[in-house]
């Protein structure tokens, strides 16, 4: 439980640093779940999960209908998700998450950024043994939840025993088995939780220290490669600064 919460926080208060990309990539998802399942979020519980997570994010109402808005016109582009993956310097493993409508253009931006930081990009899936791929989903949690219960009823649908609290944010988050995505999103629903917000990650299971000169030169490759709008989120195994 200490390694992903301590992953995920670090990582999230770098990665939506800047709250346009958040809405941007937010609506590229949006646009991937309505081509999949519809416009309708009653009958589309990816889009559902999306909508909570975008007003966990803060994302206003109007920038969400717009964004199904458009992703029901003839004219939108297809995106596809497609993963990237190297070694940045000083030997730390950075993961490339993006949506894209063209690969060619993508992979050349993130191939000029490691070359630009003296990185090696390598195949599609060379560091997949130094992540561990969950679903994961973040709700607010009720007076009187005993997440001993909780875990006990989910577990059967893929759900981890190990799970995170925010107590500043009042919420609880779960991890899975990313193909028991949606079976664990429905019983979650069922049970009557309310803006269950869902997503994918990559968790590194060995982080690795790095001194601080290395540390700003990997978190300045990061930022180069979140700069485009392709680009969805970035992993590394760089063990987050502590505060």
């Amino acid at each position: 439980m200490g390694r992903a919460f301590e992953y995920r926080k670090a990582a999230k208060l770098k990665r939506w640093g800047h709250m346009a990309k958040t809405f941007t990539k937010l609506g590229k998802q949006i646009a991937i779940a309505v081509k999949a399942g519809g416009p309708e979020p009653e009958n589309n519980p990816t889009l559902r999960s999306l909508i909570a997570t975008c007003k966990r994010e803060n994302m206003p109402k109007d920038n969400i209908e717009r964004a199904i808005k458009n992703a029901m016109g003839k004219d939108q582009s297809e995106y596809k998700s497609m993963t990237y993956e190297g070694y940045g310097p000083h030997g730390i493993a950075v993961f490339v998450d993006t949506l894209t409508d063209n690969p060619t253009r993508t992979v050349a931006d993130v191939r000029s950024v490691f070359n630009k930081f003296s990185g090696t990009l390598g195949n599609m899936g060379s560091l997949a043994y130094l992540f561990d791929h969950k679903c994961l989903f973040t709700f607010k949690k009720p007076a009187d939840l005993d997440m001993d219960d909780l875990i006990l009823e989910l577990i059967d649908y893929g759900v981890e025993e190990d799970f995170d609290m925010d107590e500043e944010e009042g919420t609880i988050t779960i991890y899975g088995d990313p193909k028991s995505y949606g079976a664990i999103q429905k019983q979650l629903e069922e049970q009557g939780f309310e803006d269950v917000g869902g997503e994918f990650t990559y968790i590194p299971n060995d982080l690795k220290d790095v001194t601080a000169e290395a540390r700003e030169t990997l978190n300045k490759m990061v930022e180069k490669l979140e700069e485009f709008d392709d680009v969805q989120t970035v992993y590394t195994n760089m063990k987050p600064e502590e505060a």
